[in-house]
């Protein structure tokens, strides 16, 4: 099905054709409109016309309102100020609106009109480490961006470039070679706890062999070469490693509702290759200079405390690569072999200065072309309560699964002392959507760029912004339809709306161009801002209009419209941002 113009959109076209009839000397002009108080919309671009013409813009306001047509779009049109049209909407035409809204699967929403190509990088862990909060906003904002990218046509190649090479593996390995039966698992299937135990049972045996042993210091470094190398055992037995960290990686992003694919993670160790053509392209460019035996990039603007330039090291004198030289060669990659159009990288806002100069590297290189844009989403840090860096009570990072687990703990408990004809399996269902909904939205409901506290108390009520109240307002809705009997959604155009009606109408109305918005600028939070405002209309709507015990059985069926189309989008609505909506709460 097509698009579904918006009211505004319908307005808009309308006004500007009545600007052309009216003031044919003022060629092609911008009605300015925008929603307003006083009305349903005001147009605000006489003021500007007036100046241009030299006229009187009340004057010339008269002259528009005159080739306006009166009908089953504009109710009524006033004249106020310096030439503001305020103009109020027909019932009619919401309700029209909202019925060819309601009969696409895309509730009227369009494709992109021109969609490219985006990789985006986002949910990097490290292999044999521990998720900490410090991996919850990569993987969220991401998640997030990717549903929102595709829902709008978008080709979104996912690339999750997770940290495993690296010197560490030289000592793990060697540890490994010397009690070969660390990884070992008897029975079946592994868990990811079981995984992520044995990886820091054997990470800590091999830190304090490495920290008190001269010799097996020595074996491991020279392991480090091997591996790089390409040594066939010593990439076996890294290779371990990866997959052990795998199996924990994808309990953890299951728990949180996020989908990792295999064929999406590409690490450190997947651009290898490329690192050492990258550096000679980038000296014989002269884009990279040596200084003092190191491959940098030097910036007018980027200069150290001591106030001498502070460079991009690219290689470093012992002729080892630093992360500059892999995400230059991922750029490579995915513009050259990826073919992107846009390249996004959700990662901690405290790198900002590092891909600041990546890009501008790789925009002197030519790698990045002027068709191609590079963007960094970066984020804000996880705060506790107290406003700091958000610690366990003995100052260690808080463990992401453990973080989850209490999230879901609180939320279930919640959601028992609510539930009305729930089974305990249900209930324990319902608390894990609940619960880490509550902390997806909590994220993504703020600012990308923006620090927020980490407050379970906060996110789990059922009051407030917050994914809960979005939740029970979905959920109070399908107990509504299903309570309705016979009676069914119906649109019934000819009926007039009440206050309520028409403000949850004219929200219902603006989502398509809500996403647009959020899709160009990569802000969910914009998405959840309009989302908990459509579930306030709501619970304003059921306070003031009795549904199933309205008036006639048409504006029963009408309100029932109103609910199934307002329960739709917020499911559409939170589907994009990666939280459920069940059914029954």
């Amino acid at each position: 099905m097509a698009s579904v113009p918006s009211l505004a959109s319908s307005l808009d076209r309308r006004i500007a054709d009545a600007l052309s009839a009216a003031l044919p000397e003022a060629g092609a002009a911008d009605p300015l409109l925008r929603r307003s108080d006083r009305a349903d919309f005001q147009a605000n671009g006489m003021l500007a016309l007036a100046k241009k013409l030299k006229g009187n813009p009340r004057e010339l306001a008269a002259k528009v309102v005159e080739q306006l047509p009166a009908g089953e779009l504009i109710k009524d049109v006033e004249v106020s100020g310096p030439g503001f049209l305020n103009i109020t909407i027909t019932d009619e035409a919401i309700v029209t609106t909202l019925a060819a809204r309601a009969a696409d699967d895309r509730l009227g929403v369009p494709f992109a009109e021109h969609p490219g190509t985006t990789v985006i990088d986002y949910a990097q862990p490290n292999v044999a480490k521990e998720m900490h909060v410090g991996h919850l906003r990569n993987s969220v904002i991401g998640d997030a961006v990717v549903r929102i990218l595709e829902f709008s046509g978008e080709k979104v190649v996912r690339r999750h470039h997770i940290g495993d090479w690296g010197t560490q593996f030289g000592m793990l390995i060697q540890y490994l070679i010397e009690h070969p039966h660390e990884l070992d698992h008897e029975g079946g299937e592994v868990s990811g706890e079981e995984a992520m135990s044995s990886l820091n049972r054997l990470y800590k045996a091999s830190r304090t062999l490495f920290d008190s042993d001269e010799e097996f210091k020595a074996r491991a470094r020279r392991r480090v070469v091997d591996l790089q190398a390409g040594d066939e055992e010593t990439l076996a037995l890294w290779q371990r490693f990866v997959d052990e960290s795998k199996i924990y990686f994808y309990s953890v992003f299951d728990k949180l509702d996020v989908e990792i694919r295999d064929e999406d993670i590409v690490g450190e160790s997947g651009y290898n290759d490329m690192l050492a053509e990258t550096c000679r392209l980038l000296e014989e460019s002269g884009v990279a200079v040596r200084s003092n035996g190191a491959l940098c990039v030097f910036f007018d603007d980027v200069k150290g405390p001591d106030g001498k330039p502070s460079p991009l090291i690219v290689q470093k004198s012992d002729g080892g690569f630093g992360y500059a030289a892999t995400d230059l060669s991922a750029i490579r990659d995915r513009v050259g072999n990826l073919q992107a159009d846009t390249l996004l990288y959700v990662v901690d806002a405290r790198q900002s200065l590092h891909f600041k100069m990546v890009f501008e590297t790789a925009r002197r290189a030519g790698w990045l072309t002027e068709g191609v844009k590079a963007v960094q989403l970066g984020f804000g840090t996880v705060l506790g309560k107290d406003g700091k860096p958000f610690k366990t009570r003995e100052g260690e990072t808080v463990r992401l699964v453990d973080l989850l687990d209490e999230a879901i703990d609180r939320a279930t408990a919640v959601v028992r002392e609510k539930a009305q004809d729930l089974t305990e399996e249900q209930i324990a269902e319902r608390g894990a959507q609940v619960g880490i909904g509550a902390v997806k939205y909590a994220d993504l409901s703020t600012s990308v760029s923006r620090d927020y506290k980490f407050d379970l108390d906060q996110m789990v009520s059922l009051n407030g912004d917050t994914s809960v109240y979005l939740q029970y307002a979905f959920a109070r809705i399908q107990s509504i339809l299903r309570k309705a009997g016979e009676a069914r959604p119906v649109a019934h155009p000819e009926l007039a709306l009440a206050p309520a009606e028409r403000a949850l109408g004219m929200h219902l109305d603006q989502f398509g161009e809500n996403l647009a918005e959020v899709t160009a600028s990569y802000e969910p939070h914009k998405l959840a801002g309009y989302l908990y405002q459509l579930a306030s209309l709501y619970t304003t709507f059921y306070a003031e209009c009795p549904v199933l015990k309205a008036e006639t059985p048409q504006q029963v069926e009408n309100r029932l419209f109103l609910c199934d189309l307002t329960a739709r989008t917020l499911r559409q609505g939170m589907s994009l941002l990666g939280i459920r909506t069940p059914e029954q709460l």
